[in-house]
Order: structure tokens, then C-alpha cells, then sequence
């Protein structure tokens, strides 16, 4: 039998608000994660303000758009957001694409060749003068840049990330 201090993967677990809260070894709290994604992408923290996060596994962090007991064994509840307990947190293709819009920091802007490459699930040589790392990729759909995905710049290469089960090839 597991106990409240342990990680279970059937079970999610709200993330505890701060490190001084933490009785998983390794568990992200919700400080953590608000912080990534204002720190790499500049996403502002407040916009994370009516959310729950959660984690299911080890390090798979959902994010709910609400309120709910903790812990929790269902299947599902919101969306994943990040993968952590990895040496380079990884944001998710959903994440991006939900909180993309209020990024102003490593987005990288695509023009339609590349953005078709991107969605296809191609890695592409590209110029980038920022951070290396994971990126938002994105491109101008109808006057506004609309987050794509999240693609992994290193060494001059553009990683598309987008799920195999998502990648649409998209006539150039």
C-alpha cells in the first residue's frame, strides 16, 4: 500500500505550492512550473492563476482548469503540460498550444515551408540568435502568429516534437 508521501503512477497528485510543501522526492511544485514557463517563455505567470496542477507518474505534469481533491485515480483530468524528473523540462504539444499565445520569449516564427516541415515531423537547419533548447514554434495564420508546437533547437537544427499520431503532412 502506498502512502501520501509516496509517487504512485495510477494516482494524480496536486502538486504542492511551494518546495517548503513537498513530501514527493523529485515532485515538482506549482511555484516550479508557473516559474518555467514565465522564466523560458515569458508567459506571464498570472495566466496560470485559475489553474490546478497535477502529477500522474513520474513527472508527467498535468495542468486543470479548476479545483479538485487531492489525490485522484482516475484516468484523466485536464491536459499534460510538462514533462519533468529529466535533466531539461519538456513542455507539451497541447501546453504549448493552449498557452502559446502569451509567449514572448523562445517562439520561433515560421514561414510556411518550414511550418509545414515542422507539422510533418521534419528537423530542418535553421537560423535562431536565442536561447537553444525547446522552443515554440509558430507561424502567422490570418494576421495573428499562432503557437504550432514545440520543437527542440540545437547545433543549428530545428527538432520537430510534434507527436507522430499528430503530424499532418500539408501540401507546401
Amino acid at each position: 500500500m502506498s502512502g501520501d508521501n509516496d509517487n504512485v503512477g495510477r494516482r494524480f497528485d496536486r502538486l504542492p505550492a511551494t518546495a517548503a510543501e513537498r513530501t514527493v522526492d523529485g515532485r515538482a511544485t506549482r511555484e516550479e512550473v508557473v516559474d518555467y514557463f514565465e522564466t523560458r517563455f515569458a508567459i506571464p505567470a498570472e495566466t496560470f492563476d485559475e489553474y490546478t496542477f497535477w502529477e500522474k507518474g513520474s513527472g508527467k505534469i498535468w495542468v486543470y482548469a479548476g479545483e479538485a481533491p487531492s489525490p485522484l485515480e482516475i484516468e484523466a483530468i485536464g491536459m499534460t503540460c510538462l514533462r519533468t524528473r529529466q535533466e531539461h523540462w519538456k513542455p507539451t504539444t497541447d501546453a504549448v498550444q493552449r498557452f502559446g499565445t502569451h509567449a514572448d520569449r523562445c517562439v520561433i516564427e515560421l514561414d510556411r515551408e518550414e511550418a509545414a516541415r515542422f507539422v510533418a515531423g521534419e528537423d530542418q537547419e535553421l537560423e535562431w540568435d536565442g536561447d537553444w533548447g525547446y522552443l515554440i514554434a509558430a507561424h502567422e495564420v490570418a494576421g495573428a502568429v499562432e503557437p504550432l508546437g514545440v520543437g527542440l533547437y540545437v547545433h543549428g537544427e530545428f527538432r520537430s516534437m510534434v507527436p507522430k499520431g499528430r503530424q499532418r503532412d500539408l501540401e507546401r
